[in-house]
């Protein structure tokens, strides 16, 4: 069966505004991607070589596809995770993703895949129980040849910049190494700094993080003054290796502004393992203002990922690990949990802030109010489980007419799965236009301002927010 493929995928039913939209994404369809916030693993572009097969690519590293799985009663052991991953055939991934095709109905993992699929393997079928072994080889054949090994789809996918995530204690051997080779001096890719595992009390392993934190910057991290200034030395050591943001993870946006004195006494008792979850709270909340003030001296622009309730299945998390899918939204309150990093530091020109959510709940009533009023802050795009067609035209329809687009920072893929990232600029940019050109159609905006704002946040907007 062939593909329902369409070129005005995603515009308007409308013929007038899918007309608008055709134009405007016809300005913004080929300009160079900027990738400015991701998981992609840095080795797969240090060492370029072949990607292992289909499923590896496209199955394996990829939590929307494998959470959906699950949800249809897939053990996550039968899709290559887990102390059992090197048991299981990849050709079986593959044939389980096929036969439950079905299940991906109308969401944007099949969207992406099909993408994916159609434009960059030039595959036209669509994917089946009947047809999963040959599409399997056809696109092992493609992945065994040059054209399709990491760095050649970095250029054929148009990728100005691509920014990883890395923790405090990475040596950046592969950004090091690519900013070394010919290859890595002509294309960009850069690290972002994200020390949620020596900063977050509730982490597994946080003293013996915060140990390893001292011995690689040579500071007494026993110390919360020498734990402070060894964040101070890993972030320069980021920062002078090509990194322009630094990323935090948290489950709440609380921020809170302890006096030195507390603040050492509540590391002290951390270090004893003498805390509770509202000390961790506390710390997590008070680090954000050390941190914030560190962007203000060093110019990192600083990311906030909150509202996310991360490993809520215990069993998965103790067999599977972290980022397999089980981590789900929950309300978050911005308006009183900011209030006191934006009173301190929402003003200052040398501080940029991106904030995200999962509640969507609000984006309109806290996040854009809070944009449109203090100049340091910027709204990150539609995140995890919004990251969607409906997810980015209900995000625009909540923040425009608050905080306009220039309080906006384009377009994050926040992706693992790299084959996946010019799918998820395209449907970002097919979006946007969509949106802006209903604005055109109903005389909000000129067809002139509308391109100049598509090409904003396809393009520009991403550039300057992360000062890239």
């Amino acid at each position: 069966m062939a593909q329902v493929w369409s070129d005005d995928r995603l515009f308007p039913p409308d013929p007038t505004e899918r007309g608008l939209a055709r134009e405007l994404y016809a300005v913004v369809r080929g300009l160079p991607i900027i990738s400015p916030h991701g998981h992609v693993d840095p080795r797969l572009l240090a060492r370029d070589e072949p990607f292992g097969d289909p499923a590896e690519l496209l199955v394996i590293p990829d939590h929307y596809v494998t959470r959906m799985l699950r949800s249809a009663g897939v053990e996550l052991d039968r899709l290559g995770l887990g102390p059992a991953a090197g048991e299981v055939a990849h050709r079986e991934v593959w044939r389980t993703l096929a036969t439950h095709w079905h299940w991906f109905r109308g969401t944007p993992s099949r969207l992406w895949l099909e993408h994916t699929l159609h434009e960059v393997f030039g595959i036209h079928d669509e994917l089946g129980a009947e047809n999963a072994d040959a599409l399997y080889d056809r696109i092992g054949e493609l992945l065994a040849t040059p054209a399709f090994r990491p760095r050649a789809l970095f250029e054929r996918f148009g990728i100005e910049v691509l920014a990883t995530t890395e923790g405090a204690d990475d040596s950046l051997e592969h950004h090091r190494a690519l900013a070394a080779s010919p290859w890595g001096i002509e294309h960009r890719v850069i690290s972002t700094f994200r020390p949620d595992a020596v900063v977050d009390l509730d982490r597994p392993g946080w003293r013996r993080d915060v140990d390893r934190l001292g011995e690689l910057t040579g500071e007494d991290t026993g110390s919360y003054a020498g734990y402070v200034a060894a964040l101070r030395s890993r972030r320069e050591y980021f920062r002078r290796h090509g990194t322009t943001a630094t990323d935090h993870g948290h489950p709440t946006a609380g921020t809170y502004e302890l006096s030195r004195r507390q603040a050492e006494t509540l590391f002290e008792r951390a270090r004893r393992g003498a805390v509770d979850a509202d000390d961790a709270e506390l710390f997590r909340g008070h680090m954000l203002m050390e941190l914030a003030g560190m962007s203000v001296d060093d110019g990192l622009v600083m990311q906030l990922h909150a509202g996310s309730l991360r490993n809520y299945d215990p069993a998965v998390f103790a067999r599977f690990g972290p980022d397999v899918g089980a981590d789900i939204p929950m309300a978050t309150d911005f308006v009183h949990g900011l209030r006191p990093l934006l009173n301190r530091f929402g003003a200052d020109p040398s501080f940029t802030f991106i904030v995200f959510t999962l509640d969507e709940s609000t984006v309109a009533r806290e996040l854009a109010p809070l944009a449109g009023h203090y100049p340091a802050m910027r709204l990150g795009p539609p995140w995890w489980f919004f990251d969607s067609p409906d997810g980015i035209r209900r995000f625009r329809e909540a923040t425009t007419e608050t905080a306009g687009f220039r309080n906006t920072v384009g377009f994050n893929d926040d992706t693992r799965a790299f084959p996946s990232i010019a799918a998820r600029h395209d449907v970002a940019r097919r979006c946007d236009c969509a949106y802006l050109a209903a604005l055109v159609a109903r005389h909000r905006l000129s067809l002139e301002d509308a391109a100049e704002v598509a090409i904003d946040l396809a393009y520009r907007l991403p550039k300057e927010a992360y000062r890239l």
